[in-house]
């Protein structure tokens, strides 16, 4: 007689002192393989957000379909170009002053996931709406760990003004769970791995700290229920409990460098210990966490922005010391515009590694970013001119049926292409912001 093991419950982890450890999917979990197929899989939202607009000359395609050439910027997805469509025309006509100051950054921020004019001030009377990512978290209720994870790079500060007449709270996020409540951004990878893994408030700083300068691993503390699982997993799901331990193990071990890393000019600016030295090392670790969070299934909706809007981080790393925000102020002179294109691009290489990440983790029989809708975008199109009506925008993901280069009547409101999110991530809403209705260009797959 055979006898069959029970099946793995999903929401099965690894627990240890502090610590509790989701895990990815496999093949354990299931009565059958059939059962890991796509269809029973989680579906994921994503949103990578870029500042201060885009020269949009080098983003915008010169032709529509599928046949279309990748314009300089978007060089750096051409991987992932049958992955994916761009498109351009979407606006959010509720970014217009209606009356209010001439500030565009105040208000053209905070429409981007909400699609709503938000309320003027410089107070705490902040007034905008939920945004997009957290209707899908609200939809999920409890079926995660985190209802949502909201990263970036540089710390947040909610209160003053960052904007002619309007509060930091409308560019320092993009996420808001109703229309009072912003959600911040977390800029510490070590801060995040703790939400994701442990209970950071098990340890106090002090001990914290001197836990990393021995080099511990959150491994060591789940190290025995590892072993017990794995006596009960087949080869193939063996392999994969390996990958997603080495790929947390990875992602300690570069919070630990950078946690003990000497800052280039300590006396001169702060930091937290665990926020790398490095742009590109700090990107990456935390595009890394998302992706471990989407692949243990601690999280299904993730928004990432790599520059607070206003941003005036310098990338010298590729030859450009001016500030972004000033540069996104060009003026219509050559060398500024040069110099922003190179930014624009240095962005879109870090939205092609998400994507690089994504669909090389498996998700079942299939990747991440095959059950992922992945948008990428900005506030504005053209930054000189604060222009809300022609974003540069593009849509990844095996979620949808791509179109290539989608050219729609500009100004079309951008509200339509979120209710088209929520529709493939499974959300049956009819209407989201100031929408009229799906982005009829982009059917779901």
């Amino acid at each position: 007689m055979i006898l069959r093991r029970q099946p793995l419950a999903r929401r099965t982890v690894l627990r240890g002192i502090g610590t509790v450890m989701a895990l990815p999917f496999m093949e354990a979990m299931a009565p059958s393989a059939k059962a890991a197929d796509a269809a029973a899989r989680p579906r994921r939202l994503s949103v990578f957000y870029t500042p201060n607009g885009m020269m949009m000359e080098q983003f915008k395609p010169a032709t529509t379909g599928k046949g279309y050439t990748l314009p300089s910027t978007l060089e750096p997805l051409n991987s992932f170009k049958d992955q994916m469509t761009v498109i351009t025309g979407l606006g959010h006509p509720q970014a217009a002053a209606m009356g209010d100051l001439n500030a565009g950054h105040g208000r053209s921020c905070p429409a981007f996931l909400t699609g709503t004019h938000v309320r003027q001030t410089e107070g705490t009377d902040i007034r905008c709406a939920i945004s997009v990512d957290q209707v899908y978290a609200r939809h999920l209720g409890d079926a995660t760990q985190l209802s949502s994870l909201e990263t970036g790079i540089d710390q947040p500060s909610l209160l003053g003004s960052c904007d002619i007449g309007y509060s930091c709270a409308y560019t320092n996020g993009i996420s808001w769970m109703s229309p009072t409540v912003p959600l911040p951004v977390a800029a510490n990878p070590r801060d995040v791995f703790e939400r994701l893994f442990g209970d950071g408030d098990a340890l106090d700083a002090q001990s914290r700290m001197a836990q990393m300068r021995r080099q511990t691993s959150i491994l060591d503390f789940v190290r025995e229920d590892a072993q017990r699982l794995t006596g009960q997993l087949g080869m193939e799901d063996r392999r994969k409990l390996d990958e997603y331990l080495t790929a947390t193990r990875d992602i300690e071990k570069r919070i630990q460098r950078a946690a003990t890393t000497p800052l280039a000019d300590a006396g001169a600016m702060e930091r937290p210990a665990g926020i790398p030295d490095s742009f590109d090392a700090h990107v990456k670790l935390m595009v890394d966490l998302q992706v471990l969070a989407f692949q243990a299934d601690i999280t299904r909706v993730a928004t990432f922005m790599i520059g607070r809007e206003i941003s005036n981080r310098t990338y010298p790393e590729i030859g450009v010391p001016d500030s972004h925000h000033m540069l996104s102020h060009h003026g219509h002179m050559e060398e500024k515009k040069v110099k922003l294109a190179q930014i624009n691009r240095h962005h879109m290489s870090y939205y092609a590694y998400l994507l690089q990440r994504m669909s090389e983790t498996k998700d079942g029989e299939a990747s991440l970013l095959d059950r992922s809708f992945v948008l990428r975008g900005s506030a504005f199109g053209d930054p000189n001119e604060h222009d809300y009506l022609d974003l540069p925008v593009v849509v990844a993901g095996g979620l949808v049926k791509h179109q290539g280069h989608v050219s729609v009547a500009k100004g079309t409101t951008m509200s339509n292409l979120l209710l088209t999110a929520l529709n493939a991530v499974g959300v049956p809403d009819t209407r989201f912001g100031d929408s009229t209705g799906p982005l009829k260009e982009l059917s779901l797959a």
